[in-house]
């Protein structure tokens, strides 16, 4: 009669423990080429619906011609784009350039979109995910100024450093209300967050964190009116001006994947998520949230023009640094203070 030693039950612990560890793994990659799909799905979309809602905005056609109603013609940008030559200016550091900072970019926005989907659909379940993409979301304005100092372009340094002192106003107050959110929701894990809107969305109990939330994100993902890396006055592209072709195409990538985390993250902290009457499952729900916050960024940028940076700095110091924490102080009376809310 076999009797198992002590040995071969650590080993047949151990294997298990390798199959679990080899099937984790596996579904993590699984997951990250799903969420990879959907990036690429949604950026070519986006991208599309951005082009025909601003020409109906303002009486053009937009792409119509390549493809039923122009479907198509972002397609073909694309193989135009990724088919140029790649030039690599005369005092560029090449491999800051065009291969760390867009790498380092493309991954940090890949992480930041390791967002829970809904209660059973997520990349990283962990307790202080909000923390992790608030500090994902603090690499930007660092890896901004790397790329316009890598360019060996003046203006692209300047438009760099333009970028870098919005993105830094901003970070405050965003970090203010994100704290407020937590506050809140006594958490840092979005599953809780969104928990905690059950019974009335953070929009309706937070008014002002909303409109703080809002216009930051509109200056962390660099939409208008706080596309500042682009100067009327320069007609250059910010740091991105000496960017070739290939590059511009991943640049545009990132751009578009930015508006989706920047959209998932207003509807987990302020919209409910995916919560919603039971009529749509509950992605439906999340799905159908980033969509409409997404077309209002497009809004948005039809219908306001870009503002100097010293304006820019002065809102995001003077007002809206205030404000959060004003937010802040109104959020401990509403769910600490008041007996009116359990």
């Amino acid at each position: 009669m076999y009797s198992p030693t002590i040995s071969s039950i650590l080993n047949f612990l151990s294997g298990y423990t390798n199959f679990q560890q080899t099937a984790l793994f596996a579904s993590f990659i699984i997951y990250g080429i799903a969420v990879l799909i959907f990036l690429s799905v949604f950026d070519y979309a986006y991208g599309w619906a951005e082009r025909k809602v601003m020409a109906k905005a303002q009486g053009r056609h937009g792409p119509n011609t390549v493809g039923r109603y122009g479907i198509l013609q972002n397609l073909a940008d694309i193989v135009k784009l990724l088919s140029k030559e790649s030039i690599l200016p005369e005092g560029a550091n090449k491999y800051l350039l065009y291969i760390s900072v867009p790498s380092m970019l493309a991954l940090l926005v890949f992480l930041e979109f390791l967002l829970p989907l809904t209660p059973s659909v997520y990349g990283i379940d962990i307790s202080v995910g909000m923390l992790l993409v608030f500090t994902l979301l603090s690499f930007t304005p660092i890896l901004v100024f790397v790329a316009g100092w890598a360019s060996g372009n003046r203006f692209a340094s300047i438009g760099s450093q333009r970028s870098v002192m919005m993105l830094i106003a901003y970070e405050i107050p965003m970090l203010l209300v994100m704290a407020g959110v937590a506050l809140a929701a006594r958490s840092f894990d979005f599953i809780s967050i969104v928990s905690a809107q059950s019974q009335l969305p953070f929009i309706i109990l937070m008014p002002i964190g909303f409109v703080i939330f809002f216009i930051v994100m509109l200056a962390e993902l660099e939409r208008p009116p706080f596309d500042i890396r682009e100067a009327d006055s320069e007609l250059i592209a910010g740091w991105l001006t000496d960017i070739s072709a290939p590059f511009y195409a991943q640049a545009l990538f990132i751009d578009y994947t930015r508006v989706l985390v920047g959209s998932s993250l207003i509807t987990l902290l302020f919209l409910g998520g995916w919560n919603g009457p039971s009529i749509l499952p509950p992605i439906a729900w999340f799905l159908a949230k980033i969509l409409a916050v997404a077309l209002t960024f497009i809004i948005i940028r039809i219908s306001t023009v870009r503002m100097r940076i010293d304006r820019l700095v002065h809102i995001g110091f003077v007002y809206l640094l205030p404000l959060a924490v004003l937010n802040i102080i109104l959020v401990f009376f509403l769910f600490y203070v008041s007996p009116l809310v359990i």
